[in-house]
């Protein structure tokens, strides 16, 4: 029996959260303060933290909390009463790496479910058995399975052992994520969420008596990138997924922004939903992979789930950008009136491309634009800026605007 999976999307702030659950996630994931493998992001203190299990909750979501770095002795003292404020919170679940940690989880937050995290490198049935026996709920697959072995996996474990699989977003160079090159190059250290990501620079060769001058390892004039993964993109392969037992398909990107959150989460759950619908006759809708071009993003792969490996993006350590992510729609005043967020520059007479909390894609043209002195303008070059819009279709509340580059 087919089971319509989890769409689990990532939050590193507020703004990211809403849009998650604006856009259809199931689940979102984040992190404390404390204990997340990303650093960069804001994340959530304590008021946020409760704040977002509310929000979710309200709508009949779920919050996990990503709490699976790798910690030193001296971390250990402030983990209980972090477990503890969690629970206290009503978490849904824990998303763990550290074996220590995890039983620590079992003490201070027994009410919370236990998710094994990719970072433990789980890539056969006996370790997710193992680890159920431990109490886990759910295991996060290493990313270097294939399909037909995580099948093999569903069949091999309990039923209600829950399987989540990365299916979109950037990949680490290193097994399962567990990498030193960042420490190796910055101190910097990724296994505490602190990754400079070296594996996304320009690489020469010197020569010891050659002082001054660098020679590219491959002879191209863009330079050389070893270890630059591609990102992941399995929209085209839902039916595969599910077939073979995945029951969480995960966002990667809580260092990524709201927009990114919101365009990505609405692609993955309009292909689920259709593809549960559909069953058999089911065919990707090309409006749905062409959103995903309309986020930033390396050269698209499979990653490792049709065999073989994804190799890198050797000519750019960028990214691929076609669109450009202009306002947010904060109020609808009528069919063709309303109120917006600038987030970047555009100008009368433009067609934005809107994509409004139904999901669907829809253009419309900028007819004028009106500050909040009562000036008109020809563009809204100030970020953030509130400003009404006029346009030739309606901008539902909530909407996110795009204008494509170069049009």
């Amino acid at each position: 029996m087919i089971k319509r999976p989890e769409i689990l999307a990532p939050a590193g702030d507020m703004e990211s959260l809403r849009a998650a659950l604006n856009y259809g996630a199931d689940a979102v994931y984040l992190a404390g303060k404390q204990f997340g493998m990303r650093s960069a992001p804001k994340n959530f203190d304590s008021d946020d933290l409760r704040e977002a299990c509310r929000l979710a909750h309200e709508k009949g979501r779920k919050i996990y909390v990503t709490c699976n770095v790798l910690p030193r002795n001296r971390e250990l003292a402030d983990l209980p009463g972090f477990l503890s404020y969690a629970q206290e919170c009503g978490v849904d679940a824990f998303i763990i790496a550290d074996l220590g940690v995890l039983e620590l989880a079992k003490q201070y937050a027994p009410e919370v479910a236990l998710h094994i995290s990719t970072q433990a490198g789980v890539t056969n049935y006996a370790a997710a058995n193992a680890l159920y026996k431990m109490g886990a709920s759910r295991v996060v697959l290493a990313r270097e399975i294939p399909i037909d072995e995580i099948a093999e996996i569903r069949a091999n474990i309990p039923g209600d052992l829950e399987i989540e699989c990365f299916v979109h977003g950037a990949m680490c160079v290193s097994f399962s994520g567990r990498c030193l090159i960042s420490s190796y190059l910055t101190g910097r250290d990724a296994n505490h969420g602190d990754c400079a990501q070296p594996c996304r620079w320009k690489y020469h060769l010197y020569e010891e008596k050659r002082e001054g001058q660098f020679f590219p390892v491959e002879e191209d004039g863009s330079g050389t990138y070893l270890y630059n993964s591609r990102d992941m993109c399995m929209i085209g392969h839902i039916p595969e997924l599910v077939r073979a037992g995945v029951s969480s398909l995960k966002i990667e990107g809580r260092a990524k922004s709201a927009y990114y959150t919101a365009v990505v989460t609405n692609a993955y759950r309009h292909a689920v939903d259709d593809f549960m619908r559909e069953g058999e006759a089911f065919t990707l809708k090309p409006w749905i992979t062409e959103e995903l071009e309309k986020i930033s993003h390396r050269e698209y792969s499979t990653g490792f789930y049709l065999g073989g490996e994804p190799g890198q993006a050797v000519h750019s350590g960028g990214y691929i950008r076609h669109y450009n992510q202009v306002a947010v729609c904060e109020e609808n005043i009528d069919d063709s009136t309303a109120v917006i967020t600038q987030r970047n520059k555009f100008c009368v007479g433009d067609v934005l491309d809107v994509l409004p909390p139904d999901g669907i894609p829809r253009l419309v043209r900028c007819l004028s634009l009106t500050n909040e002195a009562g000036d008109e303008v020809e563009s809204a070059p100030h970020p953030m800026e509130r400003l009404t819009i006029k346009t030739d279709n309606p901008i539902p509340a909530g909407s996110v605007i795009r204008l494509k580059l170069n049009q």
